[in-house]
């Protein structure tokens, strides 16, 4: 398969992310911050909100709570399905859970990994995409919501 490319601006199909957030209803979100000022913090809250079951991944609070959650030190914890991967981590650390989704995609379910704002991993997308898994990079869900979906 050729190679991916992705243009400098990352342009998306409005329509096909807004069938990203229809249709993906559980969403493990990875590096999920339990300080409220912090924008994984605030997404999250606002997906819930917004009816979808999220799951927080956080290694330095597993076995917490976060939002009333449950928190999972990695994706291989969480016990059920999961559509989405909403990753709130630094673009290296992207790679190593898009892996983790890829790997996990059979088992879980996992359908988009969806990196947030500021994070871009191309070879990682491209691994995922090669996979059969959808790819988001440096979108908010939030905003991404708010702007299709309505507020």
């Amino acid at each position: 398969m050729d190679d991916l490319v992705y243009d400098d601006d990352l342009v998306y199909d409005d329509g096909r992310v807004h069938e990203i957030l229809k249709h993906a209803r559980v969403i493990a979100v990875v590096g999920l911050s339990p300080k409220p000022e912090r924008p994984s913090f605030k997404v999250a809250r606002f997906l819930i909100d917004k009816g979808y079951t999220v799951l927080p991944v956080n290694p330095g609070h597993a076995d917490g709570e976060i939002l009333g959650r449950t928190v999972y030190a990695g994706l291989t914890e969480i016990p059920g399905p999961v559509d989405m991967v909403d990753i709130f981590r630094d673009s290296e650390a992207a790679g190593h859970v898009t892996d983790a989704a890829i790997n996990l995609a059979p088992e879980k379910g996992i359908r988009v990994v969806w990196m947030q704002e500021g994070v871009r991993n191309d070879a990682a997308a491209q691994r995922a995409e090669n996979a059969g898994l959808a790819v988001i990079m440096d979108r908010c869900t939030k905003k991404e919501y708010a702007r299709l979906m309505g507020a």
